[in-house]
């Protein structure tokens, strides 16, 4: 468990950062939104375009894996959106709330704790996932956002206006134009790959003072309220159900090797990323919600990915 806590500070440390300054007056209203903006429009598409860019196809090629780790995310996030839908939300904001039960933070708290528990075996697994989770996922839930956010009702004008809006969105063109590079096996020159790394390196801790910056604003006791029945079912779906349908499709589905098995599931357990905050903050849908889950499933975390490492065997 020490070594589980010990990942998981850092990423406590930079929201509380973003909590104390915005709540100490170092930081104004607005900073929250303007460093968001600042990861999707900026950080964010430099990580994106530089994992793709350099994603080879002998290295994601785990058909058992990819489509194990897919359905586990996508069950999910089918699941929640069907529910949130049920239940009168807006296709936007239960698509924000599919994408924060069902999108793990892979790149923050995967790549260290697989490291610890499984050694560099789990590099390559932590990776596919993190393509699968940040680029794949993400788009499915932009998509659906742009969807819901139109008014157009005609199939034809409202696919062509979804189509527009979503060239125009970093979070979309910039993987898509990594993988482009890539597949033609173009080489950038070091200064540039030095500008995406440095750019890229800001995203995740940027998103998680942001996300700080957002939870230290007072509102209503009404809406916070309403907020936290849901983020603790979105916690639950996260820490609980997402695992344990990964678990049955490894183990009794597709029969993936033992150790696979392990790290499909530790992937699948881990708490919600920023990235669904990013997406709830930029499009101005209802952040408290996605940022509440990414706390909670945060802090649970703790709890439960320590005592399923414990139950694999790996004491940490």
């Amino acid at each position: 468990m020490l070594a589980t806590i010990e990942i998981l500070l850092p990423v406590f440390g930079l929201i509380l950062a973003g909590f104390v300054c915005r709540r100490r007056g170092v930081l104004g209203p607005a900073s929250a939104s303007e460093l968001n903006r600042f990861v999707v429009w900026l950080a964010l598409p430099a990580l994106l375009f530089d994992t793709m860019a350099h994603a080879t196809w002998q290295q994601l090629y785990q058909p058992a894996f990819v489509v194990t780790f897919s359905i586990a995310c996508a069950g999910v996030f089918v699941l929640i959106l069907a529910v949130r839908l049920a239940s009168g939300r807006h296709l936007a904001d239960a698509s924000v709330d599919a994408i924060a039960a069902s999108y793990p933070n892979t790149g923050y708290i995967g790549f260290p704790l697989g490291l610890i528990a499984f050694g560099s075996a789990s590099l390559t697994p932590t990776t596919i996932a993190t393509i699968l989770t940040a680029c794949v996922l993400f788009a499915v839930a932009i998509v659906l956002i742009e969807i819901g956010l139109q008014t157009e009702r005609a199939p034809h004008k409202l696919g062509l206006k979804v189509l527009k809006s979503l060239a125009r969105n970093p979070l979309i063109v910039s993987p898509i134009a990594g993988a482009l590079l890539a597949s033609v096996h173009v080489t950038l020159p070091s200064s540039a790959e030095t500008f995406l790394k440095l750019l890229g390196g800001a995203a995740s801790p940027c998103a998680l003072v942001s996300l700080g910056l957002f939870l230290a604003e007072k509102r209503p006791s009404s809406e916070d309220k309403g907020a936290a029945g849901i983020s603790l079912m979105l916690t639950a779906v996260k820490l609980f159900v997402q695992p344990a349908l990964a678990w049955w499709l490894a183990a009794r589905v597709f029969g993936l090797a033992p150790a696979l098995v392990e790290m499909v599931v530790v992937l699948a357990a881990l708490p919600t990323g920023t990235g669904p905050f990013m997406l709830a903050e930029f499009y101005e849908r209802e952040a408290h919600i996605t940022s509440r889950t990414i706390l909670l499933s945060t802090i649970g975390s703790v709890a439960t990915l320590s005592l399923l490492l414990l139950f694999m065997g790996h004491r940490t």
